[in-house]
């Protein structure tokens, strides 16, 4: 293999993309009894366009109605949220926190504190997640029926009692 193969290989696809360019998903990797929760929720995974690794580096949008996700805390990864557009309400295990853009709010892995955003308002809410991916991460969903543990690279959900939920 030539040094320009060697290198090529190594580079991302691209150097710098628009963000709004990245194709967003709006699946869930939550179980049927949950996905329909977080229906409205888009992401445009930016991280992953340039090949990182250690964080993963989300651009997420609400719609009005819509959650970021079921109220949760992760035992090993650390969250960052940075509010971009519009005005999402912030619930924790502290209570509601109304948000604005330039507002952000970090969350340290293991500390325990559920957490996840709403869009109560009428406005489209755009903001930026960024969260390590340190292994053997665990998820604590206190409000709901459900555990999750990160295995061979995915997701994996469990009843607070250890069944499994159907994959999907």
């Amino acid at each position: 293999m030539t040094t320009k193969q060697t290198n090529e290989r190594k580079q991302p696809k691209s150097v710098a993309v628009a963000a709004m360019d990245v194709e967003p998903r709006h699946s869930s990797s939550y179980p049927a009894p949950f996905a329909a929760r977080v229906a409205g929720r888009s992401k445009r995974a930016l991280g992953a366009v340039f090949g990182l690794r250690n964080f993963g580096v989300n651009l997420t949008e609400l719609a009005p109605g819509a959650a970021s996700s079921l109220r949760h805390a992760h035992s090993t990864q650390d969250e960052f949220v940075y509010v971009l557009e519009g005005h999402p309400v912030l619930r924790t295990d502290a209570g509601e926190t109304r948000l604005e853009p330039g507002m952000c709010a970090g969350f340290p892995a293991g500390a325990g504190d559920a957490h996840h955003l709403l869009n109560p308002t009428e406005e489209v809410v755009r903001y930026l997640v960024v969260g390590d991916r340190t292994p053997g991460d665990e998820v604590s969903y206190p409000d709901d029926d459900l555990q999750a543990r990160f295995i061979d690279g995915r997701w994996r959900f469990f009843h607070k009692d250890g069944r499994p939920y159907e994959a999907k």
